[in-house]
C-alpha cells in the first residue's frame, strides 16, 4: 500500500505509534546513558520495565495492523520498524545486564558509542515525523543513522585493538573477553538502528 492509502485517520494512526516506538527507544537509551556510572539492580528493573512495555507496544502494533485492511505504509515496514525499535530497547537492557553481571566499569569507548546510538535513535524519530510531509528530509535523516553507526564501528574497532594491546598476561584475559562483549552488545544496537534506517530508506524511495 501506498504512503496514506489508509486515509489519513489510518496514516495518523500508524505512524504516530511508530513515532512513540521511536520515542521509547530514545528514551531507553536515554536512561542507559544516564545509568553508565550507577549500574545496578534499580538501574536494570527500570530498563527491564522499559523493555516489557516496548514489546507490549510492538504486540498491540501488530494485532492493530491485523485489523486494519489498508495502511499507510507497506505492512512489512511497519512491522520491521516495530521490531527494529524494540531490539534497540533490549539491546540498551541488555547491555547493563551485561555490565552488571560481568562487573564492567564505563569507559570511554562505552560512553562515546551510547552517545551515537542516542542520536541515531534521534534521527529515526525526526525520519518518521518528517516521513508524510517532507519524505527526502526523512531520508537525510535515515543516512545520518548510517554515517553514525559508521563511526560506532570506528570506536568499536579500536577500543578492541586497544583492549587486546593491554592483554599481558593471561589473569587480565576475562576481564578484556567481558568488555568486549559489552562493546558488541553496543555496536549491535547500532546495527539495529541501521536495519529501522534501511526500511526507512526504502519507504522514501516509495513514496518521495
Amino acid at each position: 500500500m501506498g504512503f496514506f492509502n489508509g486515509g489519513l485517520a489510518d496514516g495518523n494512526r500508524f505512524v504516530a505509534m511508530l513515532v512513540d516506538h521511536a520515542a521509547q527507544a530514545i528514551a531507553a537509551i536515554d536512561y542507559l546513558d544516564d545509568a553508565l556510572d550507577h549500574v545496578g539492580h534499580d538501574a536494570i528493573e527500570h530498563l527491564r520495565t522499559l523493555s516489557q512495555d516496548a514489546s507490549e507496544r510492538r504486540r498491540v502494533l501488530i494485532d492493530e495492523l491485523h485489523e486494519t485492511f489498508v495502511t499507510p505504509l507497506d505492512r512489512e515496514d511497519i512491522y520491521n520498524l516495530a521490531q527494529c525499535y524494540e531490539k534497540m530497547v533490549v539491546y540498551a537492557l541488555t547491555t547493563l545486564e551485561e555490565m552488571h553481571l560481568l562487573q564492567v566499569a564505563a569507559d570511554e569507548p562505552i560512553r562515546r558509542m551510547v552517545a551515537l546510538v542516542r542520536e541515531q535513535a534521534q534521527d529515526l524519530r525526526l525520519a518518521i515525523q518528517q516521513l508524510a510531509k517532507h519524505p527526502r528530509v526523512a531520508g537525510d535523516h535515515a543516512n545520518r543513522v548510517l554515517e553514525k553507526e559508521r563511526e560506532v564501528e570506528r570506536i568499536y574497532r579500536a577500543a578492541i585493538r586497544d583492549l587486546f594491546a593491554r592483554a599481558t598476561d593471561l589473569p587480565s584475559l576475562p576481564g578484556i573477553f567481558y568488555r568486549r562483549e559489552v562493546y558488541r552488545h553496543i555496536s549491535n544496537m547500532a546495527d539495529r538502528a541501521v536495519s529501522a534506517a534501511n526500511v526507512l530508506g526504502m519507504v522514501v524511495m516509495k513514496i518521495a
